[in-house]
């Protein structure tokens, strides 16, 4: 089963490695974002959950019914503080005109994926942790070095909003998220940068499943406590609630 955590419940020995690993990955530099501003992003979507704005807006009709601002950090642009703040708090209700605002702004396109990622690392693991009964942990010092800026030349518009990387279209220079995770539609949302896909997805098979067809599937199945048709009716509900469809 693996080692007990502080509150006595015993952990999965994948499930702790993959908190860790992912808990970490925050600090170091990412595809487009350095490491204190990849920390920067993450203090960021904390503070969301501390904001008037967003809790007005949450409860609104419309996501974008109130005018006024977010109770920020005060650390980046308004642009880059909306996108965070609603991707932490009402990512079921972003449009694509929304987004599109947002890019003509200054914002990059995968600047943008990377703080998705980014956003659904933190909110994923102060989740975990609220749920367990932790105290929120400390977010990791912030590594030195130099994003690697690797823009996909495959990439094409037309799946979403965004242009996405087809496996059809992966150069030897990509990182290959699909050969571990699948190629359904949910691995491509974030392809667009490829390592992006690999982060949230090590964390992502860890706390749910690999698809089906992959190796490590059938292991999961045999291992886990709860059943395959237990832990989807669990997460059918809380997609529900959250209104995330897809």
């Amino acid at each position: 089963m693996g080692q007990r955590d502080t509150t006595g419940i015993p952990v999965r020995e994948g499930l702790r490695l993959a908190m860790n690993k992912a808990w970490q990955g925050l600090g170091e530099p990412g595809t487009w974002w350095t490491g204190p501003e990849r920390i920067a992003i993450a203090q960021e979507a904390r503070q969301a959950m501390q904001c008037e704005f967003c809790r007005q807006n949450k409860a609104a009709l419309s996501p974008f019914h109130h005018a006024g601002n977010h109770d920020s950090l005060g650390r980046h642009s308004a642009p880059l503080t909306d996108a965070i703040h609603r991707i932490r708090t009402d990512a079921g209700r972003l449009t694509e005109s929304w987004l599109n605002a947002t890019l003509a702004q200054g914002l990059g396109d995968t600047q943008y994926v990377e703080i998705v990622c980014v956003v659904a690392v933190v909110s994923a693991v102060d989740t975990y942790d609220r749920a367990m009964g932790h105290d929120q942990r400390t977010l990791p010092a912030a590594g030195a070095g130099e994003p690697s800026r690797h823009r996909p030349s495959g990439a094409k518009p037309g799946l979403g909003w965004l242009a996405t990387l087809a496996p059809a279209d992966i150069r030897p220079e990509d990182p290959d998220p699909f050969v571990r995770f699948g190629q359904d539609h949910i691995q491509r949302a974030m392809s667009l940068v490829p390592q992006a896909v690999i982060d949230f997805f090590e964390l992502d098979v860890e706390l749910y499943f690999y698809e089906n067809g992959i190796p490590q599937r059938y292991i999961q199945e045999k291992e886990r406590a709860l059943s395959l048709a237990q832990i989807e009716m669990m997460a059918a509900r809380a997609a529900s609630i959250n209104g995330c469809y897809y």
